[in-house]
């Protein structure tokens, strides 16, 4: 699926793109620094009612928050894995434990430990058109 949209839609694509992925629950999202994946998470998260302020997770790694499906409390967590050298440097960190905890887990430069991520993970890719607009691509496996 694609999506071209200027910024002041992210709103809208975000509730479009969590109707696309249905029960999907790792998302790596790729791009280059400054292209908007930090703003696109923060537009998921609202999307999902997340209460807590929503922030960056450069410096802590994993942010965790809380929203409410139906009744009952989930975790979603966010990644930032920027920081990070290798995938050893990840393990500890405990980003292999969020990533196979059944909880959402959206996070920024994947690559960075790119073969901890389960077979199911969703991939998003993130590019400029210009200054206002973005192309935002994912398939759901």
């Amino acid at each position: 699926m694609e999506w071209v949209f200027e910024l002041k839609d992210i709103k809208k694509v975000a509730k479009e793109f969590w109707k696309y992925v249905g029960e999907g629950t790792v998302f790596a999202f790729y791009g280059p620094m400054g292209i908007g994946k930090t703003t696109f998470i923060h537009s998921l998260c609202d999307e999902k009612n997340v209460k807590s302020i929503v922030s960056s997770p450069t410096f802590s790694i994993i942010n965790e928050y809380e929203y409410e499906l139906d009744g009952i409390r989930k975790k979603l967590y966010h990644l930032d894995l920027y920081r990070l050298r290798d995938e050893e440097e990840a393990r500890q960190a405990g980003v292999e434990d969020a990533l196979y905890s059944g909880n959402i887990c959206l996070v920024e430069w994947p690559e960075r430990a790119e073969d901890l991520f389960p077979d199911d993970t969703v991939r998003v890719t993130i590019e400029l058109i210009n200054e206002e607009t973005r192309r935002l691509q994912t398939k759901v496996n």
